[in-house]
């Protein structure tokens, strides 16, 4: 089976990737993997802004994979984009990587293959009850392989900490987990104003509250998922279950939820200029484009040489 190219559209959260994807599958036949570390879970619909009619009957993948309450890792992710890179190229069809979960797309195009860590409950209750810059700290000072990660959560730093200590102490897994960076991939960037991010992200907010919101994690709670697994997704699921266990306010949960979901977009941002630095060169593409022409750049890139591209530092 011929290998074929890859493309990635990425950017902030608001920016208008999934309508940028899902016109360049229909132009090109192509099919999306899902990059978003949210949308893997069935029921978490309205805070992880699944709209499944954007796709338009275009083909998708890694979405409704995992039940909600679940502790989907990058191990995983890995797995599964494989698989599903695979199958779309057994039908001949262009794979398109959509998303804004930035360890994902790094640890994609890095070809990065990661052994499975298991648990380490001894370590976990070690690291109990330290604040997340404590964790973060901790993190930072040991030796980090694939040098990215997710710790927006104490639960998340925790487990990061427990990988790096499981290749510490098992270098074959260690060696196995070193990047091979793939050839031929396009990294499309939506590059959107400070300003208009800002404004979409108040304002989708404000919209997904009045479609239901609040209801959709009450409904996950009182189906039986437990609120910290809830509150270990972190942004919408984490303030609104805060709200509805009675830890928040309606107030509280507003200012601070759209606060965390502004600072989320920075650290979006950070991590791509952090991927250029790394030496990934990022095409950043106006959302402001029309359809055609967004797409139309898009197929141009795709035909340059590699050689041709290079990365700013």
């Amino acid at each position: 089976m011929m290998r074929r190219p890859l493309v990635v559209i990425t950017g902030p959260t608001a920016s208008g990737k999934t309508t940028r994807a899902v016109h360049l599958a229909k132009a090109t036949g192509g099919e999306i993997i899902s990059a978003d570390s949210r949308q893997i879970y069935r029921g978490m619909d309205l805070g992880t802004g699944k709209d499944l009619a954007e796709y338009d009957g275009v083909a998708h993948h890694l979405i409704d994979i995992c039940p909600a309450g679940y502790r989907y890792n990058l191990y995983e992710y890995l797995r599964d984009f494989a698989a599903a890179r695979a199958a779309i190229e057994e039908r001949g069809h262009l794979p398109i990587v959509c998303g804004g979960t930035g360890l994902y797309v790094e640890s994609v195009i890095n070809g990065l293959r990661l052994p499975e860590v298991p648990a380490d409950p001894e370590l976990r209750a070690s690291l109990r009850g330290l604040s997340l810059d404590e964790l973060t700290a901790m993190l930072a000072s040991m030796k980090s392989l694939h040098n990215i990660t997710d710790v927006d959560t104490p639960q998340r730093a925790i487990r990061a900490i427990e990988i790096q200590t499981y290749y510490r102490t098992h270098p074959e897994a260690a060696m196995q987990a070193e990047p091979h960076p793939l050839e031929d991939v396009t990294l499309i960037g939506v590059d959107i104003d400070r300003d208009t991010r800002r404004r979409r992200i108040t304002d989708r907010l404000h919209a997904r509250l009045g479609q239901g919101m609040i209801d959709e994690v009450a409904g996950l709670i009182e189906s039986g998922v437990d609120p910290d697994n809830l509150i270990y997704y972190g942004l919408e699921y984490k303030y609104l279950t805060l709200y509805v266990t009675g830890r928040l306010t309606r107030q509280e949960m507003e200012r601070q939820l759209e606060i965390a979901i502004h600072q989320f977009a920075k650290r979006q941002m950070t991590w791509f200029r952090g991927m250029e630095r790394r030496g990934h060169h990022i095409h950043w593409l106006p959302a402001t484009l029309p359809a055609d022409e967004f797409t139309g750049r898009v197929l141009e890139l795709m035909d340059k040489p590699l050689r041709d591209i290079t990365a700013p530092f």
